[in-house]
């Protein structure tokens, strides 16, 4: 049992650094907007860069690492994240710090798609959730100190510590998991051939969905750039689907032939796609509408990761005494509860105590939520399907990242103008007049309605998970795995 905690603090700086590098650019995106004095689109791909590449490739990564093993997968992508991360801070253009933040999710999701799927390898069913716990609660304590170190690093640095800042604590990372991590033992028998037809069209698929949601404000819901790829979405992802009945598939389609562990699917992709972008949405909000600087919008922020590292820590164990439907579900009301909150009352001078009750619930939800349901999917499947279920879980989680941040921002600019756009990814929309504040704000209420909207989904899917027979586990399923314990 003792490896099994190695691996725990093995993998810890990994995962943390890579929750680290998305919550610094929440509060930093402004500083570099500016830096570079970049276009709507520049600053939004700023963002949508690095989810939609980190997304496309933790599928790849969590089947290449059945394949060729967790350790080597996971040591390689946190070098290749340190690499990036500095040449991110010395990019001399928008353009190109668009295209490194693409080559920095790469290393990132070898490292998410490689982090459960080791702690499920080493822990036992009765431990998982509480080894789950504590991973969690390191994510969520990076969300708590990401916001305010990238919001410090900016304003006494400047926009280019942001990224540098990962580099040391990544090296130290490689050194202490090269040390700990056991080589897996030879496979025996042929190798299995990787699915790179599936690769390509999963990858196309979600790039032509992000395309077409960014592209909607500006060139319009019902023009051709937006439909082109949104009907090209439709038709790559039925190619597919018709394309992973193959044998060796990327997606191993039995993995959804079970209800429970299908219904866990869909809540986590809904849940992430209602409630990611909240902290991005308020900390440019706050520095667009309210005259904030980074470190100010920080620490405005912050409740959101309270309640989410504060929750992630409690969570395991209420998991076993109340199992996965009724702990997730609870929590997936909690974060609707908050969102609909910020849908009515968020203005200017919605700020303090009101606004960090919100938040609080926002992170208390993901935090009763996230553990019990990754559980859920984990514990339901064989051995060697565990990479392949955590990258699938992974996948769909930052699917719903993706779409959920290029559909907010998609809405809260959708009453702006071109040079209004400009100014609010900026962080200076408050010096315009007070038209543009207004169609802000209105932007923003349409955005956390749809948001909570969202989540009313999962709410759903999670209650819709059949509560467990007393006295034990589901039957096995038939695929070999076990039946989620919902």
């Amino acid at each position: 049992m003792s490896y099994a905690w190695r691996v725990l603090s093995a993998t810890t700086p990994g995962i943390a650094l890579a929750g680290l590098n998305t919550s610094t650019m929440d509060v930093a995106l402004p500083s570099v907007a500016r830096h570079f004095d970049a276009s709507p689109t520049e600053a939004s791909w700023i963002l949508l860069s690095y989810l939609l590449v980190n997304t496309a490739f933790i599928l790849v990564l969590g089947r290449l690492a059945d394949i060729v093993g967790r350790r080597v997968l996971y040591l390689s992508g946190l070098v290749l994240f340190a690499v990036a991360g500095l040449l991110c801070g010395l990019a001399p253009s928008a353009g190109w710090l668009i295209a490194l933040r693409a080559v920095q999710a790469v290393g990132a999701a070898a490292v998410i798609t490689n982090v459960i799927a080791l702690l499920a390898d080493t822990f036992p069913p009765r431990l998982l959730s509480t080894a789950l716990g504590i991973n969690t609660t390191a994510v969520s304590t990076t969300q708590l100190v990401g916001p305010l170190v990238g919001g410090a690093l900016v304003e006494t640095f400047g926009w280019r510590a942001a990224f540098w800042f990962n580099v040391p604590v990544a090296a130290a990372g490689v050194l202490w998991a090269a040390r700990i991590l056991r080589r897996a033992p030879p496979r025996s028998g042929p190798r299995e051939p990787f699915d790179l037809a599936g690769a390509a069209l999963s990858t196309l698929a979600l790039a032509a969905l992000v395309l077409a949601l960014s592209l909607g404000p500006s060139s319009g819901w019902l023009s051709a750039p937006v439909l082109v790829p949104g009907a090209g979405f439709v038709v790559l992802m039925v190619v597919f689907v018709l394309a992973e009945r193959r044998p060796y598939p990327l997606l191993d389609l039995r993995l959804l032939a079970d209800r429970e562990r299908s219904l866990a699917f869909v809540a986590a992709f809904l849940t992430a796609a209602s409630r990611f972008s909240v902290v991005l949405l308020m900390a440019l909000y706050l520095q667009a509408a309210g005259s904030h600087n980074a470190l100010e919008a920080a620490l405005q922020v912050t409740p959101a990761a309270v309640g989410l590292a504060g929750a992630s820590l409690v969570s395991g164990h209420l998991a076993r005494r109340l199992g996965a439907r009724v702990l997730a579900s609870a929590g997936l009301f909690t974060i609707m509860v908050g969102l609909c909150a910020l849908a009515l009352f968020t203005d200017p001078g919605f700020t303090g105590l009101p606004l960090a009750g919100c938040l609080l619930a926002i992170g208390i939800g993901t935090g009763l939520f996230l553990t019990p349901n990754t559980s859920a999917i984990m514990v339901s499947v064989r051995p060697d399907q565990r990479g392949v279920a955590n990258g699938l879980r992974s996948a769909l989680q930052n699917s719903g990242f993706v779409v959920g941040t290029a559909l907010s921002l998609a809405i809260v600019t959708s009453w702006l103008s071109q040079e209004e756009k400009r100014a609010a990814y900026a962080g200076t929309l408050s010096r315009l007049t007070g038209d543009s504040l207004a169609g802000l704000t209105t932007g923003y209420r349409v955005a956390f309605a749809t948001m909570a909207a969202v989540c009313a989904l999962a709410l759903v899917a999670s209650l819709l998970r059949n509560p467990p027979p007393a006295g034990g586990e589901r039957p096995r399923a038939a695929d070999g795995g076990h039946r989620a314990v919902a």
